[in-house]
């Protein structure tokens, strides 16, 4: 199955950053049981944060929908660090998204596809996953969206 992912990341033109270390007191990941807990992600993308602002205001939906494209790819990043192999990943079980929203801003569901829709791709049936896509007054740093997830991973 790792090829299979290896192949869909290549096939989508994306390459696996290096996992970012917290950047408070907190840890990236935690794994308890079968379930593997990602730390909230944001669009970083080689090294910087890549798209700040309120969406609806500073970032349309198109680029809002990439920063959850790249909070995606990072939470990749992060599970690929915790578990190793990314083939581990039995089930996405759940992605909750946090979109920094201009007043009257009501399209979150649009931008938090920009993250379900990759990791669907990458990962196939055991990236099909329950979510939640809200709206924030502000975010960490002015990031766009920010994104955790929830996996059931193999043991």
């Amino acid at each position: 199955m790792s090829d299979t992912i290896d192949s869909r990341l290549e096939a989508l033109g994306i390459s696996l950053p290096q996992a970012a270390a917290p950047a408070a007191n907190y840890v990236p990941y935690v794994i308890s049981g079968n379930l593997l807990y990602l730390s909230g992600q944001l669009p970083m993308e080689n090294g910087t944060l890549a798209v700040t602002g309120l969406v609806g205001k500073d970032v349309d939906v198109k680029g809002a929908e990439r920063a959850a494209e790249l909070c995606a790819i990072n939470i990749l990043a992060q599970a690929k660090a915790a578990l190793g192999d990314l083939s581990r990943i039995v089930r996405v079980i759940k992605l909750n998204g946090f979109v920094a929203s201009a007043p009257g801003f009501v399209e979150q569901h649009l931008v938090i596809n920009g993250a379900s829709n990759l990791i669907a791709n990458v990962l196939g049936d055991a990236g099909k996953h329950a979510r939640a896509a809200v709206g924030m007054a502000a975010l960490p740093l002015n990031a766009a969206v920010e994104i955790d997830a929830i996996m059931e991973i193999a043991l």
